[in-house]
């Protein structure tokens, strides 16, 4: 396992995380949940990225009963509060009220003192950028929270953000959290050079685009029974945004420079992510200690320049980012 600085801040990540989106806590059962987190702890993984409206709670409770086998020291834990954890419109977003309460809660279901970081799950534009910097801060010094951080924040938001903290005294974020694979380039035109100028780094999820790269889909076959494509509410997403035969003809010529290696074309798109200097950690969602296992040798695979500039040449960056919902 390699591990990798959060920018140009002191805390260190493994440079592949397991998430639990739609996977622990939730399609996975708890047996297979704690399988997988020991797993991964034991492969050298010191990332465990969740939140508090995946499963409605359920992934913190999950993932924080199983780190207890392990020193709290030797983890990093993120979490993320935005999502509504109730009926009333107090119960989510990013007002100061909101953070700190969901903060709370979020303590309460992983039976922890703190958390490493907390993330804004989502931007709240009815919310001053202000308040929300400064309910961070006051996480941290009531020593609740280390280091915040946000996903899919655009570029000018983030930098904004940082500006706010400069210019009342309080700490910056240290990561964004963004949609980033082989299908979907798009933080490489504006958000990688924010990061790279604010010394912010950089966890990304849905390496595989929701499976679309591990070249399981054929052209014009219907999804495999029991993958996620065929799962009529986990394959929403992925068909949303990825399924198409062009995209699934590439994976198949991705499996083929992958063959070249002797490796799948899952562990050498996962790679792939990690030749960015800008991603700190990739996050993993899998649902099988088994699939885990494979994923996590990605960390120590080198892509030869003669692949690399293939696959480059496969999936060149698209020239604007589409306008669809986002999930994760």
């Amino acid at each position: 396992m390699q591990y990798r600085q959060a920018g140009k801040w002191g805390l260190q990540l493994s440079c592949l995380g397991l998430g639990s989106f739609f996977t622990i806590g939730d399609t996975c059962g708890e047996e297979t949940s704690a399988r997988m987190i020991r797993a991964a702890y034991e492969a050298g993984v010191t990332f465990f990225d969740t939140a508090n409206a995946y499963s409605h709670g359920e992934s913190e409770r999950i993932v924080g009963k199983y780190l207890k086998d392990f020193r709290r020291s030797s983890y990093v834990l993120l979490t993320k509060v935005h999502g509504n954890m109730g009926d009333r419109p107090t119960e989510g977003g990013l007002s100061a009220k909101a953070v700190i309460e969901q903060c709370d809660a979020s303590l309460k279901r992983l039976g922890m003192e703190y958390v490493d970081i907390l993330m804004c799950h989502r931007p709240d534009p009815s919310v001053p950028l202000e308040e929300t910097v400064r309910a961070m801060e006051d996480l941290a010094r009531r020593g609740k929270i280390f280091y915040w951080a946000v996903s899919e924040w655009p570029a000018a938001m983030v930098a904004q953000a940082q500006a706010v903290a400069r210019e009342i005294g309080a700490r910056p974020m240290v990561l964004t959290e963004p949609r980033y694979n082989l299908l979907y380039r798009y933080p490489e035109r504006d958000l990688f050079p924010t990061t790279r100028s604010e010394g912010i780094g950089n966890v990304t999820f849905s390496p595989l685009a929701h499976g679309m790269l591990s070249a399981k889909y054929v052209p014009g076959e219907p999804p495999p029974p029991g993958s996620r494509g065929a799962d009529p509410v986990r394959g929403t997403y992925m068909k949303q945004l990825y399924w198409s035969d062009d995209n699934r003809l590439q994976a198949q010529a991705l499996e083929k420079l992958a063959r070249e290696l002797g490796v799948t074309a899952a562990r050498l798109a996962i790679a792939w992510i990690l030749t960015r200097s800008e991603v700190t950690s990739a996050i993993l969602g899998t649902t099988s200690v088994a699939q885990l296992e494979e994923n996590l040798k990605a960390a120590d695979l080198v892509i030869p320049p003669d692949i690399l500039a293939k696959i480059e040449a496969l999936y060149p960056l698209a020239d604007s980012t589409p306008r669809i919902t986002r999930h994760h």
